[in-house]
């Protein structure tokens, strides 16, 4: 048992070493001549004018992080529904529990107006 967890270690160990040593290497040889033009902004060839850096609305975050979180709910459905015949009534009840705490948090959105989006 002592020397799975070993050579666990070793390869962890030397995937760490082998990082350290390549961001190192890439540093110290790497051509480092900054200059105004390296520096600057790229725009497509064109002269670049502001700041490139825009700021954004919290809301087009929120939208976004509840869009992500309902579309990572269609990932873990889709096995569910595929087994469902396979996995019995305990499974039927779990995913009615994840849904319905889904749901839970989609009618908190609504009440809160994240959905609207401007």
């Amino acid at each position: 048992m002592l020397n799975a967890y070993t050579d666990m270690a070793v390869f962890l160990g030397a995937g760490i070493l082998f990082l350290a040593v390549s961001l190192l290497l890439s540093r110290l040889l790497r051509p480092h001549h900054p200059d105004k033009e390296k520096l600057s902004t790229y725009e497509c060839g064109k002269t670049p004018f502001g700041e490139a850096r825009v700021r954004f609305k919290v809301r087009y975050y929120i939208f976004a992080l509840v869009f992500l979180v309902f579309d990572v709910e269609v990932l873990f459905l889709y096995p569910w529904a595929v087994a469902l015949r396979d996995l019995g009534w305990i499974a039927w009840a779990e995913a009615t529990v994840f849904l319905a705490l889904l749901f839970g948090g989609l009618l908190y959105a609504w009440r809160k107006k994240v959905l609207e989006w401007l």
